[in-house]
């Protein structure tokens, strides 16, 4: 377990792209893909969260952080996090990236320097949302919020920060579309 960073997982996009909330898709024997991320990431890391608008929307238990503000944007989503929670850094996950793997996890932990963000990366593309965020950011983070700048990469790269090179490019699928969706159920068989 990866006990001294806890997990986010973002489930409160609009999901504008797959045309239903892909958050509540049923995935990998559980009723919604944020279920499956969450009972999967549980095993990884001692606390596991999840960023969503309303936590009626899901069928089971979990620690939620409530994102009350009416802009749908992972900037509004992290500040929410280091809002609610008390550690220094989080390592934050969509809902819609079920193939990150355990040791890429590991893999990003060992590599973390505090104050740093930790960003995973393939092909010389960096992935905001599979990522270590540390508070330090947070002023920073404020000030675009007020701007109405939801770039994550502009903080990203106007922030101190390392890519951690992953090869495996399956564990980047990313489930936006439907069809996609359904080329991820096959992937899990």
């Amino acid at each position: 377990m990866i006990s001294s960073i806890p997990c986010v997982i973002f489930a409160g996009g609009k999901s504008s792209r797959m045309g239903k909330d892909k958050s509540l898709l049923a995935f990998g024997g559980y009723s919604s893909m944020t279920e499956f991320q969450y009972k999967r990431l549980k095993k990884i890391f001692t606390k596991v969260y999840i960023s969503t608008k309303s936590s009626e929307k899901f069928d089971f238990k979990a620690d939620f952080i409530i994102d009350k503000s009416d802009v749908f944007a992972p900037t509004v989503g992290i500040a929410s996090v280091f809002d609610t929670i008390e550690d220094d850094e989080f390592f934050a996950i969509s809902v819609d990236t079920p193939f990150i793997s355990k040791s890429t996890i590991n893999k990003m932990h060992k590599q973390y320097k505090k104050k740093t963000i930790l960003v995973a990366s393939n092909d010389n593309r960096l992935h905001p949302l599979i990522a270590i965020y540390p508070r330090v950011i947070y002023s920073q983070l404020k000030q675009m919020i007020d701007k109405d700048l939801h770039k994550l990469i502009y903080l990203i790269e106007n922030s101190k920060h390392q890519g951690v090179p992953i090869d495996n490019t399956k564990e980047f699928t990313n489930l936006n579309f439907f069809d996609e969706y359904i080329d991820s159920l096959q992937m899990l068989e």
